[in-house]
């Protein structure tokens, strides 16, 4: 066997205890028994102390050295630029410090559940210290005297920096604010009222996933604090919520999921179990759960479509058309949560935490003054005060479980999601007429060609220019957002 043959059989093995690692996660937040979190965060310790061994092997190093990249293939040219760089990262941190980080975030997704469920921010700070401290050494290890936060983003989105992405925010803010505002003046949309069975939300939200081409023989739906998909290749796993006064908490958590899973699902098989087998980076991941979710699920076509799935299932609730329906599903209303969040909004929740979570990296902000930080910085963008701590600084897992930098991915999404809603609706020009029927596979069979199929062989900007055709801009997405919120609101 040749250096490249011996160096993919030694990373199948290690992936393969990726995904095994990730599906103790998976567990842990959806049915492992509550007194098992001491344990749960000795085994997370555990495998990503194997893990760290395996990536930081010096036969790894070896075999780097010894194969020459131009005498591969374009796919063994990818896979060896994902190597090497998860090498060249990940020999930089110190391998107790790996396994104390997986340690500690595994505890502290314990911790800040019941904090949330407490509303005890209080309970939560102490941990998130930990975190916060470990992440920062983590960074400063990863940067070699660079930016620390810039260390972090690179994490989720290759080559991307912080400056980029506050760029990339202040070119989007004035537009947002000012279509906020303009939406705002005009009377909302009645809210939906009334009450919708667990049970019914859940039913439909599986059919929902499978009209989406989410393959339920590969993956499971089940229930979770906060919605999040695991897995990749043939066990792809997603969760939702439900919350009986608001179905579309579920279904549209549900949709964005599968946006997540089918990508996964529908890579090659034949990267099975290597570093191309999985989505590219999370801002590429974003653009299909956010176009699943919002250019198609909250589309005038698909809520038609939605609409009678919804009298089928609860009857006679209180919208009288799918006029009403859409109009409903696409109110700009005030809220505190960011999944929970209009299209209109969505992107300043990213900003407030972006901003703090920078600060927080770069020792600008305290953990023990984030609270109010936060509610701050809240009621500034948003005009009114947090009410909770639920509904503020303890609402999202991610500071809990060590994912920093992770947060400005979801804005990146939404833009890259802009400009495939542009190449989508050129190459599938009937597209309203197939959603109105609740028929996706046009849609999700070309988002499967053009990009998923893919999975890491192109670098994330490359992965998003060579589906779309157009090189990344917020423009797209902005010019999406004001047609249609002027057409809804009647601007």
């Amino acid at each position: 066997m040749s250096a490249y043959d011996d160096l993919m059989a030694f990373q199948h093995t290690t992936q393969a205890l990726a995904q095994v690692a990730g599906r103790l996660g998976w567990d842990q937040e959806t049915m492992m028994p509550r007194g098992a979190a001491p344990q749960r965060a000795e085994e997370m310790a555990a495998i990503e102390a194997t893990l760290h061994a395996r990536r930081t092997d010096p036969k790894v190093g070896e075999w780097l050295a010894a194969i020459d990249d131009t005498t591969l293939d374009d796919v063994g040219q990818a896979q060896m630029r994902h190597i090497r760089r998860s090498y060249t990262r990940t020999m930089k941190v110190p391998a107790e410090l790996a396994a104390e980080i997986a340690k500690v975030t595994s505890r502290a997704q314990g911790q800040w559940a019941e904090a949330r469920a407490d509303e005890d921010v209080a309970a939560f700070l102490p941990v998130l210290e930990e975190v916060v401290g470990l992440k920062r050494q983590e960074g400063q290890a990863l940067a070699d005297g660079g930016d620390v936060y810039d260390a972090m983003v690179d994490d989720y989105e290759p080559d991307m920096t912080a400056t980029e992405l506050a760029a990339m925010f202040d070119t989007m803010r004035p537009r947002l604010v000012d279509l906020r505002a303009a939406v705002l003046a005009v009377e909302a949309p009645k809210a939906l009222s009334g009450s919708f069975p667990a049970q019914k939300q859940m039913q439909l939200t599986r059919e929902l996933a499978r009209t989406f081409g989410y393959d339920m023989s590969h993956g499971r739906v089940d229930k979770a604090v906060h919605p999040f998909s695991s897995g990749s290749g043939q066990d792809v796993r997603i969760t939702t919520r439900t919350s009986e006064d608001d179905p579309f908490n579920c279904f549209y958590s549900t949709i964005h999921e599968v946006g997540h899973g089918a990508y996964e699902q529908n890579i090659d098989q034949a990267y099975l179990l290597t570093p191309l087998g999985q989505g590219v980076s999370m801002g590429v991941h974003e653009s299909q759960s956010r176009i699943y979710e919002n250019q198609l699920g909250r589309s005038r076509a698909f809520t038609g479509w939605l609409y009678g799935q919804m009298v089928e299932t609860f009857g006679d609730f209180g919208v009288a058309d799918a006029e009403s329906f859409y109009r409903t599903v696409n109110r700009v209303h005030d809220g505190y949560i960011r999944t929970e969040a209009d299209e209109v909004q969505y992107n300043l929740h990213i900003m407030l935490r972006f901003d703090l979570e920078r600060a927080l990296m770069q020792g600008d902000l305290a953990v023990g003054d984030l609270e109010a930080a936060w509610n701050d910085r809240f009621k500034a963008d948003f005009g009114y005060a947090v009410d909770k701590p639920s509904n503020g600084c303890l609402q999202d897992v991610h500071w809990s479980v060590g994912l920093f930098g992770y947060f400005p991915t979801y804005s990146l999404g939404n833009v890259y999601a802009g400009c495939l809603n542009d190449a989508l609706r050129i190459a599938v020009p009937d597209l309203d007429a197939q959603l109105a029927k609740g028929d996706t596979s046009a849609v999700t069979g070309w988002l499967r060609d053009a990009l998923q199929q893919h999975g890491g062989v192109r670098a994330p900007h490359d992965t998003i220019v060579h589906a779309s055709g157009v090189t990344p801009s917020p423009e797209p997405l902005l010019a999406y957002l004001e047609a249609k919120f002027t057409d809804l609101y009647k601007l």
